[in-house]
């Protein structure tokens, strides 16, 4: 925290601040723990249960597996086994022992066995936060998602990910995305930190100076998300399936937050490395920061951030989901630790009243995933409370420094 500036008080320098997310941070896993499938890990609803029928998916086996690391690695009992059975559902029914790669589900008859970089940067991340924590299972794990990346998904030629294939690899997706290339930029810094590999910080690079210092910058930094396979803007993608999950149409504040995040984590890490660190990195974060907060924050007459624009920066899809603003509290923190600017505490503030107003459930757990345009809950994008990874890390990233990676900066404390 040597960054924060002491002309004002800081919640990241508050002893009670601290308190408060670490207690947060524990009612979240309690309630996660419920998501333990016999293959891998669900989707909770509302109130913590798995459904009748209910089956593992890679994203949440991936992800509960590395925030359940992430918790053994801070000393919570009761994770461990957790982290174990993620890293062998990962080695196990949710992989393809015969192609290589990952599923976004065990394989079923007509079940989707296309094989996504999105996915695949979660296991990258999943196994390099149980090597840090030590488990039986995560360099096997590790070596093999690393292999994949290597062989199939990374493009040098391109300086990024490419997006998917079928099942054997033979035909790729006409198709180049910003989401799965943001999350193998989280994943590449995690890989940087487990192997001493700076490739992986060169490969982070080439993917923020291609998709943000080009795309988003050209953007009034608003990050373009879709793009062809010669990386040419696609304006129009999902126009008629504006509020898709995982490929809505127009831009994303919550994205917006969570690049700057990860660019200041980048500069912090290059610089830590010693390597060359270019000075642009700061300002696209501040720029990314701000045009998430002025064009995505209270821009309906109700607090809160949407979840898309269009092209004009005029609100589409005007819900609130709970991982935009987990990632905006997240990106208060780090820039207001790398600059010590009082306006990033004010948002810092901000972000987390409105975080335990509407988005934190005192009642039945976790946090309500989504609110309709009024600040109702509603279940219309994402239904029921599968997701620990957003809010979990918003409770650890503000008391670490911004290099190395969450795994490793918990492990040196």
């Amino acid at each position: 925290m040597d960054e924060v500036k002491r002309g004002f008080s800081s919640w990241l320098q508050a002893p009670g601040h601290a308190a408060w997310l670490s207690q947060e941070g524990n009612r979240l896993l309690a309630f996660a723990k419920a998501s333990k499938h016999p293959q891998g890990f669900g989707n909770l609803d509302d109130q913590g249960r798995l459904p009748a029928g209910a089956g593992a998916e890679t994203m949440n086996t991936a992800r509960m597996t590395h925030s359940f690391a992430l918790a053994h690695i801070r000393g919570i009992p009761g994770c461990a086994a957790l982290v174990d059975h993620g890293v062998a559902a990962l080695l196990g029914p949710l992989r393809d022992a015969e192609h290589g790669g990952w599923f976004a589900a065990p394989l079923t008859a007509g079940a989707n066995d296309g094989k996504a970089a999105y996915l695949h940067a979660f296991v990258a991340l999943a196994a390099s936060s149980a090597v840090v924590a030590g488990r039986p299972g995560s360099n096997e794990l590790l070596a093999q998602a690393i292999e994949v990346i290597e062989s199939h998904f990374w493009s040098a030629a391109e300086g990024t990910l490419r997006e998917s294939f079928t099942r054997d690899w033979s035909q790729e997706e006409a198709y180049r995305g910003a989401n799965s290339n943001m999350h193998g930029t989280e994943a590449f810094l995690a890989l940087a930190d487990v192997t001493g590999d700076s490739k992986w910080l060169d490969r982070a690079l080439s993917i923020v100076e291609r998709v943000i210092h080009t795309h988003a910058a050209a953007n009034n930094f608003q990050v373009v998300e879709h793009f062809s396979l010669q990386w040419q803007p696609l304006p129009e993608y999902n126009q008629d399936n504006p509020a898709d999950g995982f490929r809505p149409y127009g831009t994303t504040p919550g994205h917006a937050f969570e690049w700057a995040r990860l660019v200041l984590h980048l500069e912090a890490a290059r610089q830590k490395a010693k390597l060359p660190t270019p000075a642009w990195l700061l300002e696209d974060a501040k720029r990314l920061f701000d045009g998430g907060c002025r064009y995505g924050w209270n821009v309906d007459g109700k607090p809160g951030i949407v979840y898309t624009l269009d092209w004009e920066n005029r609100p589409v899809v005007r819900h609130r989901l709970h991982w935009t603003h987990a990632e905006a509290c997240a990106a208060a923190a780090s820039l207001l630790q790398r600059t010590g600017d009082k306006q990033y505490e004010d948002w810092y503030r901000l972000f987390w009243e409105f975080n335990e107003t509407y988005f934190i459930d005192r009642l039945y757990g976790s946090w309500r995933h989504e609110m309709n345009p009024q600040n109702e809950p509603s279940a219309d994008i994402w239904p029921g409370k599968p997701d620990l990874y957003h809010a979990y890390q918003a409770t650890l990233l503000p008391m670490l420094a911004l290099a190395p990676s969450l795994a490793t900066g918990l492990a040196r404390l």
